[in-house]
């Protein structure tokens, strides 16, 4: 059993991140009563502030993005007295020191939240080690990107690991900390009804998609040195697949649950050389109109030639004995016709229809897992259309709907990072990734990555609000597959 922090220290606090989720999330805690009323959050970043400035700073971020319903004067000025500012540039040692004079102490236990470039992670956890902020009773929470390989995620991780073992280390993945991917684990581990299905004698298919509207966004230097399969796809979108496709873990603790994830990772048939061309798509937005207006295409808004790929879809397999034959399609992009994350679930058909030349069409079980931006979990059934049926008997598919907002109407929706940084204060690992789940994903995307330098593919462009280039159409019909939009 882990022993909660009662400090909290938070690199790049005056970030868009912690603007619009960090300091919201540790606010909605401290609002009730879920953290300590001892903790004490250190904040910091490399622009110059006292912590009345940081303070108001702080204040303005959460008037602004914090519902009014939510905001409480009180709850606010409570809040705003546990931080404390201090002013730190990475790359000079002598910060550090003065770092750890104002966090003092953490022989009771202290949290970093490290949200940095790449290229000063070996930096800063090194003056946190030379600073004393690095003993026993400290556990350090990562925040993505760890590195755009595996060479290079493997520097950052053994820098990491040279200071704070493994069982101290928490991975970041946000999408991990959202109710409805949670949800996905209940709704595969509690309920009977589905796990006798839940392999390649059910199931005929998966897709998963996340799509965004959005275009770079203020994400130039970031994004295009990434593009959409290591900014979606070797993160969000592996650690859902790892969710969908594990086994029964024994229990629900961190190491058992992990334990099997990695197992999914490590079954992934590779695409590679051989198969890259035909077994994935890459494009790239052009010019286009989106909500009623026009948009730039991806090279206007970086304003320089480019190859990065701003969509791409991938046809996977999992070579095990519970999924083999069954074909997972991934796909996400940017510019996309609307905002959406979700698992697409088709069932296999039922083997004999006893309706036949009666004009009734059957068609398959469906389970749809929408994560956002509304949750909501359907599945849709076969029912019989009302009527005397003088004509033959009609069918109709008719979803049964689990609207999280109305089925849990008296919980509060919570930010994913309110769950993930609660874990991160009391210890708890479940839902942070470990690093051979890294590596593993890594592993799978350098292959592809390597398999689409081997076969000069260069992405292929679609224009802003359609769903990315005709070959990622074809990518999935030509198995007889339409994708779920």
């Amino acid at each position: 059993m882990t022993t909660p922090s009662e400090k909290l220290l938070l690199f790049g606090a005056t970030g868009d991140l912690s603007q619009r989720m960090l300091l919201p999330s540790l606010y909605g805690l401290a609002a009730e009563d879920l953290l300590s009323p001892a903790l004490a959050i250190v904040c910091t970043a490399r622009t110059a502030m006292t912590d009345a400035e940081f303070r108001a700073f702080a204040d303005t971020a959460l008037r602004r993005f914090v519902p009014s319903e939510r905001l409480d004067d009180d709850a606010l000025a409570a809040f705003l007295k546990r931080l404390s500012y201090v002013p730190v540039d990475a790359s000079k040692e002598g910060d550090f020191a003065a770092l750890a004079e104002r966090v003092g102490s953490t022989e009771r236990g202290l949290s970093i939240f490290l949200s940095t470039a790449p290229s000063l992670f070996g930096s800063t956890i090194e003056g946190l080690a030379k600073a004393g902020l690095a003993g026993d009773g400290v556990r350090i929470g990562l925040e993505k990107p760890l590195g755009y390989d595996m060479a290079s995620s493997r520097l950052i991780n053994d820098a990491v690991a040279a200071v704070f073992p493994e069982d101290r280390t928490f991975r970041i993945d946000h999408y991990l900390g959202k109710e409805t991917v949670q949800n996905l684990l209940a709704l595969r581990f509690a309920n009977s009804l589905f796990e006798p299905l839940w392999r390649a004698g059910g199931i005929e298919h998966v897709q998963i998609t996340v799509s965004e509207t959005v275009g770079l966004e203020g994400r130039v230097g970031f994004y295009d040195g990434a593009g959409a399969i290591r900014d979606m796809v070797q993160n969000h979108m592996l650690q859902l697949l790892a969710l969908v496709a594990m086994e029964p873990p024994a229990q629900f603790d961190a190491t058992s649950v992990r334990d099997e994830k990695v197992k999914v990772l490590r079954s992934l048939r590779p695409i590679d050389r051989a198969t890259a061309a035909t077994h994935s798509v890459i494009g790239q937005y052009g010019p286009g109109a989106m909500a009623g207006g026009p948009v730039p295409g991806y090279l206007d808004e970086l304003g320089k030639p480019s190859d990065t790929e701003t969509f791409v879809a991938l046809k996977a397999h999992i070579d095990n004995w519970r999924w083999r034959g069954v074909p997972f399609y991934l796909r996400t992009g940017k510019r996309l016709p609307s905002r959406q994350s979700e698992i697409f679930i088709r069932f296999k058909s039922v083997p004999h229809s006893i309706f036949e030349g009666r004009g009734a069409m059957l068609q398959p079980n469906k389970l749809i897992i929408r994560l956002q931006p509304d949750e909501n979990v359907r599945l849709m059934l076969m029912s019989k259309e009302p009527g005397l049926d003088r004509d033959g008997i009609r069918l109709r598919e008719v979803p049964l709907d689990i609207s999280m907002p109305n089925a849990f109407a008296d919980s509060r929706r919570r930010i994913a990072y309110e769950r993930l940084l609660l874990d991160l204060i009391e210890g708890d690992q479940t839902l942070f990734v470990r690093r051979d789940e890294v590596e593993a994903q890594w592993e799978w995307i350098d292959a592809i990555r390597e398999g689409w330098a081997a076969n000069s593919m260069k992405p292929k462009p679609y224009t802003a609000g359609t769903w990315g280039p005709s070959a990622a159409i074809a990518l999935t019909e030509r198995d007889g597959v339409t994708w779920h939009d």
